[in-house]
This record gives C-alpha cells, sequence and structure tokens, in this order.
C-alpha cells in the first residue's frame, strides 16, 4: 500500500471529490491548479493510501419511499469482544441499517435505520433488532427533519501539510515534487 503526504494540492482534490464525486478529473486538475495525468495519479494514490474509500451517490430516501429515519440505541448484555463482532454482523445483514457505530457510556451501539413507515419500523424493531440474541434493551428515537446532511469530515485546504511519520524510505514522484509515495 502507499503512503502519501498530503499537500495543499491533495488537500484540495479531497475536498472536491467529497463535494462532488462525479467531477470529471480534468475539472478535479483545473481547480487543483494541475494537469490532468498528474491529478489522476495523484487520485490513484490517494484511493491507494485509503484517504478515499468509494464514490457513491446521494439518495434522497423520501423519493425511494422511505419517509422516517430512527436512531436506535442498543445495549447488549454482554460486550466480550465476540459478542459485539456477532451483534456487528448482524446488523451488516439488516438493509434498514444505515449506519452503525458501537459507544462508549450507556449504550454499545447507534443504529441509523430508514423505514418506509412507522409501522414499518415497529415491526424490524420487534422481529428483528429486539429478537436478535444479546439484545438487553432498544432506545429509539425519531428523527423529525434533518437540516444537516455533509457526508465526510472537513477539509482545510490551507492547512499546513500533513507530516506523514509512517514513511520510511520516500520515493519523489518525478512528475510532482510536492507529493512523495512511499512504496512498500
Amino acid at each position: 500500500m502507499r503512503r502519501v503526504k498530503l499537500d495543499r494540492i491533495d488537500r484540495r482534490i479531497l475536498r472536491d471529490l467529497q463535494n462532488d464525486g462525479r467531477m470529471t478529473n480534468v475539472e478535479l486538475a483545473r481547480r487543483a491548479g494541475i494537469s490532468a495525468p498528474p491529478c489522476l495519479r495523484r487520485v490513484r494514490a490517494l484511493e491507494e493510501a485509503g484517504f478515499i474509500r468509494g464514490y457513491h451517490a446521494d439518495i434522497n430516501p423520501d423519493a425511494l419511499g422511505f419517509g422516517v429515519t430512527v436512531f436506535a440505541q442498543v445495549g447488549l448484555s454482554s460486550q466480550a469482544e465476540v459478542d459485539l463482532k456477532k451483534f456487528e454482523e448482524l446488523v451488516n445483514s439488516w438493509p434498514m441499517v444505515r449506519e452503525c457505530n458501537m459507544l462508549a457510556g450507556e449504550y454499545d451501539f447507534l443504529l441509523k435505520i430508514v423505514a418506509e413507515d412507522w409501522d414499518d419500523y415497529q415491526r424490524f424493531l420487534t422481529t428483528k433488532l429486539t429478537a436478535a440474541p444479546n439484545v438487553a434493551h432498544v432506545k429509539s428515537a425519531l428523527s423529525i427533519r434533518t437540516s444537516k446532511h455533509t457526508p465526510g469530515v472537513p477539509i482545510d485546504v490551507d492547512s499546513p501539510d500533513i507530516p506523514d511519520s509512517l514513511e520510511d524510505e520516500d520515493e519523489v514522484d518525478e512528475d510532482e515534487p510536492s507529493t512523495r509515495v512511499a512504496r512498500r
């Protein structure tokens, strides 16, 4: 796997792709102030290094009939690692669960669940979630509306370069001297 030292151009590429994953490489390169071939190499290096995990369309749930979003706080009877993994595997098999986060605190997991309506969620709750092995209690919170939905992370293009202290010996990319790529 390749590691990339993030410079201003890399951060600009990440920010622009996060805002519009369908942007053409030519437009991305123009915005970053570089030509298209080095831009594509940078994008591929960022993908290989794990900075870019994938590209997704932002689907409107209401347009597909999913009018209800519920956040379910789930407490388990056992927090042994094997039991946590089993619960996570089960959650991954449920398409209605769109996000699963393990928590520190009163509850063990926070699930983001989409459903067609409240009755659809209640069926899921009673037949799947509360019936699941090791689930001790569930507290549901119905989302009234979403006032902010910004996937990803804030990327400050003008922040200082992020040092890559994990690199051993760097190999400099001849076309882009500001990008150091370590090959493993």
